[in-house]
């Protein structure tokens, strides 16, 4: 009998050739999404381009050199200009401006390079500490200003090799019984030699320099979104896996609607005065009430036990629930109306939600992408959710700011 079962099923699955195929589908492309991502984790892989906007304050020849090195950077995209309305671009003036394209998203890292720094680029230990470097980070991506570092470390050695041999020298002579004047001379001419020969070849080529490390330059790192928060990342969590779950819900509740169909339930409730359009946005409808009630459920256990502040995000956050259990709902509602059995709708829904999450945040942070998968995952539902409660909960925006979530959506709710 155990047999009999068995071949049943295997009768019913060869039956059903579009659940069959999606069935041995689905771990292939899944695999291949994963593969895809992580492939650039190997030891000839490169690390992707940080972008960071530069105020040189000095405008010292040292510190344009500086700049110049870091634009020649293959592990950076500098940039010292904003757009503005009307289609144009207009430098970023001082360090306020710097800061603001950093809170908006704009940038998420800003190098802000001090009056003086020219004068004294380099330092050799706290006894010759000059100018420091303030880094302005949007720590929502934690790596980022880690990495920027190190290449701050490279760039400064590889640029300006004449700078740190003469703060070497004038070190050595204060602190190691002073230098004749022959010495002082000879150092001086090979100081100049080596100037000259770094201003005719350019920075030393090394690679992305992510392994750079050491404290040639001062830089302070300061955080300009997490410093007054508590636990704000919380919220970045509870949206990826809150919107792959009500996926998941909404797909398995979108089932409902193919056995109805199977039973003839359908078909008798279509034989009253209820139309199509109206039975559809009925479920709709409680589908997106439940999508909701569970994501207030989760970010409410956010804030009793893991410090995330719903209470002071309340109206961006009903906003961003509605439209995220809507775009849900519906997008359930399409699965169930894309398969004809209720093991397609299995196969169909956990290719494309997991797919969607993979590309879109849910399952790890978006940062630890390919610049080309992050692009490829602005297109799914869950990369919008999670943008959307990042503006809610991490830079503080208004309501105002979350309308391009809303409009994205639409293609779902259609």
């Amino acid at each position: 009998m155990i047999f009999a079962v068995a071949r049943t099923h295997f009768a019913k699955l060869k039956r059903d050739r579009a659940a069959f195929v999606l069935a041995f589908v689905v771990p292939v492309v899944f695999f291949s999404v994963f593969a895809s991502i992580f492939r650039g984790s190997s030891s000839r892989a490169t690390t992707r381009q940080i972008s960071v906007v530069v105020v040189d304050e000095d405008r010292s020849a040292n510190s344009a050199r500086f700049v110049d090195a870091l634009k020649r950077e293959k592990g950076l995209r500098v940039f010292d200009t904003r757009s503005v309305p009307g289609g144009r671009t207009a430098p970023v003036a001082d360090a306020t401006a710097a800061e603001a394209m950093v809170r908006s998203g704009d940038a998420p890292l800003a190098l802000i390079v001090p009056r003086g720094f020219g004068s004294s680029p380099i330092r050799f230990g706290p006894s010759n500490r000059g100018p420091t470097l303030t880094v302005l980070a949007d720590t929502s991506d934690p790596i980022a200003p880690q990495v920027f570092y190190g290449l701050l470390q490279k760039v400064a050695m590889t640029s300006m090799p004449d700078v740190m041999a003469e703060t070497g020298i004038e070190q050595m002579d204060r602190w190691g019984g002073g230098l004749t004047a022959e010495q002082k001379a000879t150092l001086q001419k090979n100081v100049d030699r080596l100037r000259q020969e770094t201003r005719r070849t350019g920075p030393a080529a090394g690679g992305t320099g992510s392994d750079s490390d050491g404290g040639l330059v001062a830089v302070n790192v300061r955080d300009v979104l997490g410093e007054q928060k508590k636990n704000p990342t919380v919220a970045v969590f509870a949206a990826g896996l809150g919107v792959m779950f009500l996926l998941f819900s909404a797909a398995g509740a979108g089932g409902a609607l193919i056995e109805e169909v199977e039973s003839g339930t359908l078909d008798r409730v279509l034989s009253t005065r209820v139309t199509m359009t109206q039975l559809l946005l009925g479920k709709l409808l409680y589908l997106a009430t439940v999508a909701v009630a569970q994501l207030t459920v989760m970010f409410l256990w956010g804030e009793l036990f893991f410090g995330l502040e719903l209470h002071s995000h309340v109206p961006g956050f009903l906003v961003m629930a509605v439209v995220t259990a809507l775009a849900a709902s519906a997008f359930g509602l399409v699965l169930a109306a894309l398969s004809r059995t209720r093991m397609q709708l299995v196969a169909l829904s956990n290719l494309l939600i997991l797919v969607m999450s993979a590309l879109g945040g849910s399952m790890f942070p978006r940062y630890l992408l390919s610049e080309s998968v992050q692009k490829i995952g602005l297109v799914t539902l869950n990369a919008w959710a999670i943008d959307g409660f990042m503006k809610v909960f991490w830079r503080d925006e208004p309501l105002v700011a979350l309308l391009p979530h809303r409009l994205a959506r639409r293609w779902e709710v259609v």
